[in-house]
């Protein structure tokens, strides 16, 4: 499982990759433990971090927000002990949830319960 984590490489930016280029929002931010794409987690309207392990074959995230270190391994659907990562390890605290500032609707939360799951 080793090669499913690479404790060197950089996160790819503060916000969920996929998001920032189609001008959408997050609820919460996942960090993939290979390769450091940022995606957004599955609370979130689009669900891009496990869209990227199933696109990538990348099984292992690190959730990305402030003071929690926690790990996840979408293969075995269960937690994962994983090493620290390369810094930093959370967005900006000042970046508020759900995200970014400016492009979370009023009505997130019906969103959210309208998808339809």
């Amino acid at each position: 499982m080793e090669a499913a984590v690479d404790p060197t490489v950089a996160p790819s930016g503060t916000g969920c990759a996929e998001c920032e280029a189609d001008g959408g929002w997050w609820v919460h931010l996942r960090r993939c433990a290979a390769c450091g794409h940022i995606g957004c987690c599955d609370d979130s309207l689009a669900r891009h971090a496990s869209a990227h392990w199933r696109d990538t074959g990348h099984p292992i995230i690190r959730s990305f927000e402030p003071g929690e270190d926690w790990f996840w391994n979408y293969d075995a659907n269960e937690y994962y002990d994983g090493p620290e990562l390369a810094a930093p390890e959370c967005h900006p605290e000042d970046q508020p949830v759900p995200g970014p500032r400016g492009r979370v609707p009023q009505n997130w939360m019906t969103q959210l319960r309208q998808r339809g799951d």
